[in-house]
């Protein structure tokens, strides 16, 4: 059984950290108001807006400063400011003791990706793979996407749909949903990561890869026996993918199509999950329906 962290409500405190790379204090600056106008206390890491080379601080500071928001009791909820790469450096220094008594919600995706992961597979918790602190910037607090990490935190059960692609393979399955960015997920097979996948509902999404580099981490999973146990699985955005200068053929759809060919799950294909704008906030771990049809619908069923 999944552990779903408690709801959030008005005057509680959401942390902000960054446990991977840099982020400018002022690029967060637009999400510390609005959740304060949504009804939250903020409470700043000291890795946001802090720098050592590419990262938010040394690998220690980050630790630290992740380590504190997980432990500190008046901390309801830890949004992380920016993914980039970091995670995988701390990641097993981390002393979860404290928060298996009181959990709450890690938010993020990206590197995040890989918090999610461990947190299912090692303290069987729930988290949410969402848009984070960047993404309020330039009108993006009042989009549908931010919008629904507001209502996710209270606790209103996820419904999303969007139109139907080419691609897609009609069905409907049930089952947890977990995944994120691919290029995460295949760095941590054969770690103590790593998920199982089989019966789950599985997203990928990435960005700025080459395509040639997408085939391989998508052989990977293959390789490893996640892709043929499946319940279903849900491909978000791939955007701006890279080609190397003799093309490699094919484009990201057609590849990650061809991988599962074999596979009679039900499929969709450019569900808003991506580093776009176009990022629905999603429950890892909590089980959710898909039917993949004229329409595509994913729900969480409560």
């Amino acid at each position: 059984m999944i552990t779903v962290p408690p709801y959030l409500k008005k005057g509680d405190t959401i942390g902000i950290v960054c446990p991977a790379g840099y982020m400018p204090f002022e690029k967060a600056q637009t999400c510390i108001n609005t959740l304060q106008q949504w009804g939250y206390k903020v409470k700043v890491g000291k890795t946001l807006g802090h720098q050592f080379n590419y990262f938010s601080g040394t690998d220690e500071e980050r630790l630290a400063d992740l380590q504190q928001m997980l432990d500190d009791d008046s901390v309801n909820a830890v949004l992380c400011g920016r993914g980039g790469y970091g995670v995988s450096r701390i990641i097993d220094a981390l002393d979860f003791r404290r928060f298996k008594k009181k959990p709450k919600w890690i938010i993020g995706y990206s590197d995040i990706t890989l918090l999610h992961a461990h947190l299912f597979t090692k303290l069987k918790t729930a988290s949410l793979h969402s848009p984070m602190a960047a993404a309020f910037n330039d009108g993006g607090a009042e989009n549908e996407f931010v919008l629904s990490l507001k209502k996710v935190l209270v606790g209103k059960a996820a419904n999303y749909s969007c139109d139907a692609h080419a691609f897609n393979r009609s069905g409907k399955a049930q089952g947890p949903l977990v995944g994120g960015n691919l290029s995460l997920l295949a760095h941590i097979v054969g770690s103590a990561s790593d998920i199982s996948t089989t019966g789950k509902i599985l997203f990928i999404e990435d960005v700025g890869e080459y395509i040639y580099n997408v085939d391989r981490m998508m052989l990977q999973l293959k390789r490893a026996g996640k892709l043929a146990g499946l319940a279903g699985l849900i491909v978000g955005g791939f955007t701006d993918m890279k080609d190397t200068t003799i093309p490699f053929g094919q484009d990201a759809y057609p590849l990650i199509l061809d991988k599962i060919k074999e596979y009679s799950y039900p499929v969709c294909f450019d569900f808003p999950v991506s580093h776009s704008n176009r990022n629905y906030a999603l429950k890892v771990g909590v089980l959710h329906s898909l039917a993949v049809g004229k329409k595509v619908v994913l729900k969480e069923i409560v």
